[in-house]
């Protein structure tokens, strides 16, 4: 029999046994990984300082009564710098199994091993670990590994190609104006219901109240507007302006600004049926070009450059902070804010630039969709970097092939990241891509498209105890939510139907258009979870909506969507005991 040098020496004294057995504060330990081929599992962390010995103790069947007993866990294997040894017998008792491939350099430890080596007895297939350094002895927490590919307890999932409903994404409707046409609450949920249609656009003018405060009916015509919305289980892409007319007979900035204060509380106690509000307010249809009072038809000076921020800074005052907002045009935003793209640390961070996104009502009219663009060599992929982050909608406004045919259509609804489009308008280029065969697919792919790949779940838990899991989601669509999203595991008693949801950290805001992405977490069941059977859900609810189903996203999958419970099961069973 042999054993770990070092450990061996503290085996004779007693005096590093006894400190094994207590997990001091961490202090040099970090960023703890475990990774798997079909053949091989990597371990990995980072450290700091220059300790002599780095380890990882490795709990094959997760049970702390077998193995040597280390900070809640019972190691099975030991790896020691670059040797592999199993316990053996009780107590401090190890055997060397074999030399591992092993490397310790720029404060990264990091052993790869064959799983054969490691007996892969657990059951469900996964392994407690815990890293430690010395000198000085510092102890990591328990990090649970579940291996991916394993059979047990893993699950592949088959893709639907149906066409549904999901919040915010896909075509919206836009059927009047929002001051004087009353939506329906029927008509809007037959939309949701018939057409897989989530959104609903609101332009509302108030070309009354351009010399004086919004009056009290109109106010409580936004509410109502606001309220049938939300029975209907819709949402709303909101926009404030003030004429139609070509002229520019809009107002001045200082009534648009006492009437944003006005509007404030509409916004924020509509906030959940609130897409995202376009900035609307000045010029014609709120799109910022033929102005009276802000620099009319492209000539704008650097006061109405002021002014016009000073509008876009109000706005972004009024409406809640969960919501953002959207320019018609990039050289608006890049002008005012910022010629750098939102980047990822500052994605979702409530700043002015990660709240401010982009509309194109005039998409493939032209080759610069009449004004939209000025510099598409640098605005392209600007939008480009933009709209990863933050929304992208809009509407045809004329027939332009080629260019408003399929191929162009779908690359820049891909490459610009569009979330929603009109479905009323523009008739021409809309049949254009439904007999050119891409109308289908974009009404799929507008917005997110989720769907599971894979995922691995224990087949047995103990209750108060840890549950990891492990899946692979892939999004199929041209971008992802843009507003918050909670994600939560599902327990559901397969005899009394009652649920359990466990939070989980992850930000579906992140999983990216066009790839896949894996979660991993390791979650803590409640002390007084009954026995029993329990399926396994997975659901994304809107935070303020969390009681309403159609409210929740859909996974694109076959089988699993409850449109009762507005989640989605994993299509796994665990037995809690």
């Amino acid at each position: 029999m042999m054993r770990p040098f070092r450990l061996l020496n503290a085996l004779l004294t007693g005096a590093l046994l006894c400190a094994l057995l207590v997990s001091p504060a961490q202090a040099t330990i970090s960023g703890t990984s475990a990774t798997n081929t079909a053949t091989t599992v990597t371990y990995r962390f980072s450290y700091t300082g220059t300790p002599q010995f780095l380890r990882a103790y490795v709990d094959t069947d997760r049970s702390a009564s077998t193995g040597f007993a280390q900070a809640g866990t019972g190691a099975d294997y030991l790896l020691e710098n670059g040797s592999l040894y199993q316990h053996t017998g009780t107590g401090w008792s190890w055997t060397l199994i074999r030399t591992v491939t092993f490397s310790s350099s720029g404060g990264v430890a990091q052993w790869t091993v064959n799983r054969s080596d490691l007996g892969e007895t657990a059951t469900p297939n996964d392994a407690d670990l815990i890293f430690q350094v010395e000198a000085p002895l510092e102890t990591s927490t328990k990090y649970t590994h579940v291996y991916s590919g394993g059979t047990s307890g893993g699950v592949t999932y088959t893709p639907s190609t149906d066409n549904f409903a999901n919040p915010e994404r896909g075509f919206y409707h836009h059927t009047g104006d929002c001051d004087k046409a009353d939506f329906s609450q029927s008509t809007l949920q037959s939309y949701r219901t018939s057409q897989g249609i989530s959104l609903v656009m609101c332009v509302f003018y108030l070309s009354e109240y351009k010399n004086g405060p919004i009056a009290q009916a109109a106010l409580d015509q936004l509410q109502q507007q606001i309220d049938t919305v939300r029975a209907a289980g819709l949402k709303m892409v909101l926009r404030f302006a003030y004429t139609t007319s070509t002229a520019g007979d809009d107002t001045t900035k200082d009534r648009i600004l006492a009437h944003l204060d006005q509007l404030a509380p509409y916004l924020s106690s509509g906030k959940d049926v609130i897409a995202v509000v376009q900035a609307g307010l000045i010029g014609a249809w709120g799109e910022w070009y033929y102005t009276q009072n802000f620099g009319n038809a492209g000539t704008v000076t650097s006061t109405d450059w002021a002014n016009r921020k000073a509008v876009t800074d109000k706005l972004l005052s009024v409406v809640p902070s969960t919501r953002m907002i959207q320019l018609r045009t990039p050289k608006f935003k890049r002008t005012m804010y910022s010629t750098t793209a939102v980047q990822p640390g500052a994605a979702y961070n409530g700043s002015a630039l990660s709240r401010i996104g982009h509309h194109n009502d005039c998409f493939l009219a032209s080759p610069d969709d009449f004004g939209t663009y000025e510099n598409p060599s640098v605005e392209y992929p600007y939008l480009q970097a933009d709209t990863t982050y933050v929304p992208m909608g809009g509407e045809t406004c004329g027939s332009n092939p080629p260019r408003s045919s399929c191929p162009t259509a779908t690359s820049e609804l891909a490459q610009f990241h569009w979330s929603f489009i009109n479905t009323d308008y523009e008739p021409t280029v809309l049949n254009s891509w439904n007999t050119g065969g891409c109308l289908a697919d974009i009404s799929k792919n507008l917005g997110y498209r989720f769907r599971l790949e894979s995922g691995t779940y224990p087949t047995t838990a103990v209750h108060g105890g840890s549950l990891p899991v492990s899946f692979t989601v892939h999004n199929d669509g041209y971008a992802t939510p843009f507003n918050p999203r909670n994600l939560e595991l599902v327990l559901r008693n397969t005899s009394t139907g009652s649920t359990y949801k466990l939070a989980m950290s992850a930000d579906s805001r992140r999983w990216t258009a066009g790839t896949s992405t894996t979660v991993s977490q390791t979650l803590t069941l409640p002390t007084n979870l009954p026995a029993g059977s329990y399926s396994l859900l997975l659901n994304l609810p809107d935070p303020l909506l969390s009681t309403r189903p159609e409210y929740s996203i859909h996974l694109a999958n076959q089988g699993t969507w409850d449109a009762t419970t507005g989640m989605n099961s994993l299509l796994h069973t665990l037995t809690v005991s």
